[in-house]
């Protein structure tokens, strides 16, 4: 078996918390990611998911050394930039590149989109001024907008053009990794399946990796070959897309697939709504970080603290009662066929349409 592209290890990332203005004193720490670890194969999309706040883009920032790490270590092609510095990072940032959630925040108004695509390009050195603007009409041909569109600013396109130029943008110095941060859950649902399709094209064309981040499920079934579920700083289960919505043993990834709407009021879910909040970062509880809100905790759960252990091939889940919980019935997320009564009334108004 060859060696992930990307192998993460116990990362952290502790903030501090600090109190007073003058003589000001660390009281504690927000443990934003606390001992995340999963791998990435060359051309594998591993999607992290949960709730806001349990750290995913916390972890993507990690991963790009946009943060320092509190402890854990990041290997990237087999080596070790967690603490790399200075020029010897540059060749791993050329390799991993960003596309953000927010595509017109992450555009700079004042430049035009060629300019925009081909400053990565000047930064690290790459072609001529001909050579990139060559590339750049290549790219936004490769995004499905036109060679014209470079002489534009960011404000004259819509949302979904807008991600379309920062995934030209973060394509412009051939990376290896491509980390996309709620890259759709700012567009509209029509635009959204335009760019998660136009992600899986590229990937396909150009052999891409993706590390992507987010909390639409629909989304995540439809692009992702694995998925790590996040809860308060923690993957707390991993496993391939299929075996994940099919089989799911956590019972935090159970609720957060039964609250995915099912078009079909026939249909009942046997997950209950989450109920309680989230406990703080600053201070979460000891034992497992979500025995405060499952129906299914025990004594121990609250006291000893469950690791990531196999529970099937390549499924790996941090709980304590996942062998005794039985699997529950998940509702599909494809739409089923309606109920008799429906379909009789959609074929008496059928014959009622004129013919064209």
């Amino acid at each position: 078996m060859s060696a992930p592209l990307l192998s993460v290890r116990d990362l952290a990332k502790h903030f501090p918390v600090e109190r007073g203005i003058v003589f000001s004193r660390v009281i504690g720490s927000v443990r934003a990611v606390d001992g995340v670890s999963f791998d990435l194969a060359e051309g594998e999309t591993l999607s992290l998911v949960g709730e806001s706040g349990c750290g995913k883009s916390t972890t993507a920032r990690l991963v790009l050394r946009l943060l320092e790490p509190t402890a854990g270590t990041i290997r990237f092609a087999g080596e070790d930039i967690t603490r790399l510095r200075g020029a010897a990072l540059a060749p791993v940032r050329r390799a991993m590149q960003p596309v953000f959630q927010d595509p017109y925040a992450s555009l700079n108004p004042r430049m035009t989109v060629g300019r925009i695509i081909a400053e990565p390009m000047e930064v690290h050195g790459l072609g001529d001024a001909a050579e990139r603007r060559a590339r750049v009409e290549e790219l936004l041909r490769l995004v499905g907008l036109a060679p014209y569109h470079a002489e534009r600013f960011p404000h004259e396109f819509s949302g979904g053009q807008r991600q379309r130029i920062g995934i030209a943008r973060a394509l412009a110095v051939n990376p290896r990794l491509v980390v996309c941060d709620e890259p759709v859950s700012a567009l509209d649902v029509s635009i959204q399946a335009q760019v998660v399709n136009l992600l899986k094209d590229l990937q396909q064309r150009l052999g891409l990796s993706y590390l992507f981040i987010a909390h639409d499920l629909a989304v995540v079934r439809h692009v992702s070959d694995r998925i790590a579920v996040m809860y308060l700083g923690e993957i707390v289960e991993t496993a391939a897309k299929t075996a994940l919505y099919a089989k799911p043993r956590h019972p935090y990834t159970r609720a957060l697939l039964g609250a995915i709407p099912v078009p079909d009021p026939r249909r009942r879910r046997r997950e209950a709504a989450l109920g309680g909040d989230v406990p703080s970062p600053i201070n979460p509880p000891p034992g497992c970080r979500f025995a405060t809100r499952c129906a299914h905790a025990m004594p121990r759960c609250r006291e000893e603290r469950p690791t990531l252990r196999p529970i099937g091939e390549g499924h790996l889940v941090a709980c304590h009662r996942a062998d005794e919980l039985a699997v529950p019935d998940i509702p599909s997320l494809a739409p089923h066929p309606p109920s008799p009564s429906v379909a009789r009334r959609l074929a008496l108004a059928a014959a009622r349409r004129p013919s064209p």
